[in-house]
């Protein structure tokens, strides 16, 4: 009872430091009730109902809100623009937790530090008295970049893509396999009409390919779970960013490793079939997307219930910014299952800011306009990181001296994803999407320039994310 006593008042010491992250302390306030009063009632072995309870809990994590949005801000300054959608989508009755997310790449890129994300998301709860729960992502780390996230972040999106494919040793893909037997042969999912019929060799092949990447994700959540505490962050598991789609069989293996790894992942990312491709619409077959999304919701709540995985895990949708074909098949599917989702829009916010610029007229077009001429210039230089996740014509891109030439409403036609508009130019804007370290470079120009017309920026920002995006995607409007 000693312990117990111990335990309660650990557990009572931190949900009263963090009253607003408390949820999983407070279930297990309530889980050494029930102890307690299994022990006030004559149960005698005392160690064994301790122990499977506390086997039970030990694996805790902050709870992440059913549906939840990932917002981009590469400069940090639209926070309470962002924030602003998410009070308005509240108000309908659609609510969505904000995520603040930046990756590595984009804090070094603008030269950030992560604590400068945590700073804005803080400032814009406070300036919107927003109540409920908000998060801070490490958006795609790995081992050797967390660290400078760890005291900031709160949500971490761990990337594994570089893990697939390489070949776990092969005494634990055997170990895997002898584990878990119940994925070998014919496996009946609520609402998947088909049964999933896997073999021995199949469930090797799955292993040797993805079990290193979730040993890799399991080292990443001890590193993190030391430095932090298990019960004050949200963990992610990411394998959007490689070659091929995971199937839902895959995706139920895949699930089986994550349990083994005692990760309590609350969203996983998987790569879809078709593209994502960075600042435009969904390139693929609707139909086949909308049978796979509906599938792999049907293998998450089945993990749920087979291996133990926390009750609010979901879909991760890894959008690069306008997918907006497939938010109407998303919305019917999470309806039928009762299923949460977590988007994020990449960086559909920066596009927003150069919209508001080239509104603003004189010296913001200006600067919208040299962002495009240096990025033409450069344009090879600046898509090849991202050549999995665009597809520009060259030919469709107006040369610098034709968009010198060009009128405010050109330049936002062109720019903004309409796809109404004859003047919107996808590859115009995908090139837009991934030049944002010129803007960079601009240092305090380009800021002040924010700063100065803050109002008819924040106005795009607030727009596009709630009449776009989350309205479509939960109220079908």
């Amino acid at each position: 009872m000693a312990a117990l006593a111990s335990w309660r008042l650990s557990l009572c010491a931190a949900s009263d430091k963090h009253p607003t992250r408390s949820p999983v302390l407070v279930i297990s306030l309530v889980q050494i009730s029930q102890i307690e009063l299994q022990l006030s009632n004559g149960a005698t072995n005392q160690s064994f109902i301790i122990i499977s309870h506390i086997n039970h809990f030990m694996n805790q994590y902050l709870p992440l809100g059913k549906f939840s949005f990932g917002m981009g801000d590469r400069f940090a300054h639209q926070g309470k623009a962002q924030l602003r959608a998410c009070v308005l989508a509240t108000e309908l009755g659609a609510e969505f937790i904000p995520v603040w997310n930046k990756s590595n790449r984009e804090h070094t890129f603008i030269g950030t530090e992560p604590s400068s994300l945590r700073a804005e998301a803080d400032d814009a709860v406070k300036a919107l008295n927003w109540k409920k729960s908000y998060h801070v992502d490490a958006d795609h780390i790995r081992l050797e970049t967390v660290d400078r996230f760890i005291a900031p972040s709160d949500f971490f999106t761990i990337d594994v893509a570089d893990s697939i494919a390489k070949p776990a040793a092969a005494a634990d893909v055997k170990a895997f396999v002898e584990r878990h037997p119940e994925l070998v042969g014919k496996i009946s999912i609520p609402h998947i009409d088909r049964p999933f019929e896997i073999s021995r060799a199949e469930v090797e092949r799955v292993a040797n390919k993805f079990l290193l990447a979730v040993q890799d994700a399991g080292k990443i959540y001890t590193h993190i779970v030391a430095a932090k505490g298990a019960a004050n962050f949200v963990t992610e598991v990411s394998m959007d960013e490689t070659d091929s789609p995971q199937t839902p069989p895959e995706l139920l293996i895949i699930l089986a490793a994550i349990a083994d790894q005692k990760i309590p992942i609350q969203t996983i990312a998987p790569k879809f079939t078709g593209r994502f491709n960075k600042g435009v619409d969904y390139v693929g077959d609707v139909k086949q997307f909308e049978q796979e999304f509906n599938e792999d919701l049907a293998v998450i709540a089945f993990a749920i219930a087979k291996y133990g995985l926390p009750p609010s895990l979901k879909l991760s949708v890894h959008s690069g910014s306008d997918k907006f074909s497939i938010y109407e098949p998303m919305r019917k599917a999470l309806k039928k299952f009762g299923a949460g989702v977590h988007i994020k829009t990449a960086g559909t916010t920066w596009l927003e800011e150069l919209i508001g610029l080239a509104e603003a007229g004189g010296d913001g077009l200006e600067i919208a306009k040299e962002i495009y001429a240096y990025a033409i210039e450069h344009v090879d230089e600046f898509c090849a990181p991202y050549a999995s996740v665009i597809d520009i014509d060259k030919t469709k891109l107006p040369p610098a001296s034709v968009v010198n030439g060009w009128s405010s409403k050109q330049f936002t036609d062109a720019l903004r994803h309409d796809q109404k508009n004859p003047g919107f130019n996808p590859s115009f804007r995908q090139l837009l999407h991934v030049s944002f370290k010129v803007a960079a470079k601009k240092g305090d120009r380009y800021l002040n320039a924010l700063k100065k017309h803050e109002a008819i920026i924040a106005k795009n920002v607030t727009e596009n994310l709630f009449e776009r995006h989350m309205k479509p995607l939960l109220l079908g409007k």
